[in-house]
């Protein structure tokens, strides 16, 4: 679908493939802005649109930087507009960076067949979860007073999280968003915002990884970069101007196509074997 002469060298793709990846990357970023997830649209368009010479580890790592830089546009919109509390945003911070280190590490020796199945129930769990309980998220109602409470809870939630993304990854973002809302009875939008601190501190330590090793396609990455945050931009303002009961609107459709492709990923393997 996207065959062609490609546009150079330094950039391995056609035209028609690059015009794909820069609209997806536009519309990840806006997913990733309000709930999380973006990497569900960016990182299959990525897999289809490069040539199938190019080696994982720099399709993960242009993606990594595609989403690093349109979370960090999304982060500056909501911390411009919502209060976040130290108390709560460093243990969430610390426990995600150690959480996807670990689970970097692990992944190594861990075939990702085995997790899918367990994820998708996961997943399937928390979209009933949040489907049975209409008022969830919809105001900002913290749970916890002490400072020790609010802080504990939050590195453990980083670094459960931070270890799925690390090992596995799809819907990070939208992982976060529910644990903090569920745990901590933060309104959807707040939690986003924590959740979008939380992302980058995980895309940040992966685009290290890869950065080091030159595993990156720095043009088509920029480039993707770009269109990224500007759908960050549009999607942060969307969801501060619509308020909790729009981002909790959209978590749920991004959950549903979570399920979807995890169960594709699942059947895929089961008639594999």
């Amino acid at each position: 679908m996207f065959d062609g002469p490609v546009i150079a060298d330094w950039l391995p793709l056609s035209v028609a493939a690059l015009v794909m990846l820069v609209l997806a990357a536009a519309l990840a970023g806006w997913i990733d802005a309000v709930v999380g997830g973006g990497g569900l649209v960016q990182l299959p368009a990525l897999v289809i649109g490069l040539p199938k010479e190019i080696a994982t580890p720099f399709v993960l790592g242009t993606n990594k930087l595609s989403s690093f830089a349109g979370t960090l546009s999304a982060s500056w919109v909501y911390l411009r507009r919502i209060r976040v509390h130290a108390i709560m945003l460093v243990p969430l911070i610390a426990g995600a960076y150690g959480g996807s280190t670990g689970g970097a590490a692990i992944s190594r020796f861990l075939p990702r067949e085995v997790l899918a199945p367990i994820v998708l129930v996961a997943v399937i769990g928390v979209g009933i979860y949040t489907l049975c309980k209409p008022k969830l998220g919809l105001h900002h109602e913290p749970k916890h007073e002490s400072a020790f409470s609010v802080a504990w809870r939050s590195a453990l939630i980083g670094l459960v999280v931070g270890f799925y993304d690390g090992i596995l990854g799809p819907g990070t973002g939208s992982f976060f968003v529910i644990f903090i809302v569920a745990l901590l009875g933060y309104g959807f939008l707040q939690a986003s915002v924590n959740a979008k601190v939380a992302n980058l501190t995980t895309n940040l330590a992966a685009i290290v990884v890869y950065g080091v090793h030159g595993e990156v396609l720095l043009v088509l990455g920029l480039a993707m970069a770009a269109a990224n945050i500007i759908g960050g931009l549009v999607g942060a303002r969307m969801a501060v101007k619509n308020g909790n009961a729009f981002v909790r609107r959209v978590f749920l459709v991004v959950m549903g196509i979570l399920v979807v492709k995890l169960a594709w990923d699942v059947a895929v393997e089961f008639w594999a074997s």
